[in-house]
Order: structure tokens, then sequence, then C-alpha cells
């Protein structure tokens, strides 16, 4: 199974485990492109971005998670990339059977995000729009991996372990 996993922050610069993740993707010889190192400019070859995703079989969108969602390039992408009779649509199909999920670094810790957390809703529910469009598409959503408390909460170890089990999600192999 081919897996290409895209990238969008926008200050990879300032990112510990955006870059973590991005070197350990390389090494581990998986295709990452960085949507910000890319379109700096945030215009988009819509056409040369369709054809990239249909190389792959498995497509990972790797992002910080910014006020319960992505930030604004990923959004653009989805909203200019995914387009009717490409990705939905009578003539839609071009992402149908294909999988994909997502990889998110939060600043906050884990308990922020449950019922009685601070933010009241648990990662589940708040990356749902994410897998309702997947689903739309004919694709399937095979779930997201999260780093937690990237922001002042997780140790040096519990980075590179959580660099570790992020590997090990995007290798892993999901039936249809």
């Amino acid at each position: 199974m081919s897996t290409l996993v895209i990238i969008t922050h926008p200050e990879m610069n300032k990112s510990i485990v955006n870059r973590m993740w991005k070197e350990a993707l390389i090494e581990a010889d998986i295709d990452v492109v960085d949507l910000y190192e890319i379109y700096s400019d945030s215009k988009l070859d819509v056409s040369e971005e369709q054809q990239r995703l249909l190389k792959y079989d498995k497509v990972i969108f790797q992002f910080p998670f910014y006020w319960y969602s992505s930030p604004p390039l990923l959004k653009q992408y989805l909203d200019e990339v995914f387009l009717f009779n490409y990705a939905y649509g009578p003539k839609g199909t071009k992402l149908k059977d294909k999988s994909f999920g997502l990889a998110v670094t939060v600043g906050s810790p884990k308990s922020d995000y449950t019922a009685k957390g601070f933010n009241k809703f648990n990662m589940d529910e708040l990356l749902t729009p994410f897998e309702a469009t997947f689903h739309y598409v004919g694709a399937q959503y095979i779930g997201y991996f999260a780093q937690f408390g990237t922001v002042n909460h997780a140790t040096e170890s519990e980075l590179r372990e959580g660099t570790k089990r992020y590997i090990e999600f995007v290798n892993r192999q999901y039936e249809r």
C-alpha cells in the first residue's frame, strides 16, 4: 500500500513535534509533502494535487490542532482539491476506496479533551468533520493519531515514544 503524508503546519520551524515527525517519516522512507513549504503564497496547483492523490492508496493529513480544526491551508486544500466530478458527484470517484487518516499535534494535555475537561469534547467528536468529508467522497477513514501535551506538557522521552507510535500508525495496514 503506497502512503503519502501531507503536512500543513504554517510555522514548521517553531514546531518541535511536527519537525520530529517529518524527519521520522523521511527516515522511514514515507512520501511527505509539506503544503506550506510548496505553497507559501497559498495558491494551490489543484491539478498537481489531484494527480498526486491518485498515486497513493493511503493519505495522512498531519497538522497542529488550531481552534478545534486544522490550519487554513488544509481547509483550502480540501475545498479546492476535493472537487465536484473529481472527489464527488456523478463522475467524482477518484478518491473512492482510498484510505485517509489524520495526525494531529495538540498543545494541551489529553485530559482537556473529555466531556468533563476544559474543552468539553473529545478528539473523536472534534475531528468528525474530517471523517464526514472522507466518507462523503467514498473513502475509508482510518482514524487519527494524536500527540497531546506538545506545549510544555510532554517530556522528551514521551515525544520520542509518540513519534515511534506515529510511524507505526502511518505504516499500519487497513482492511477495506
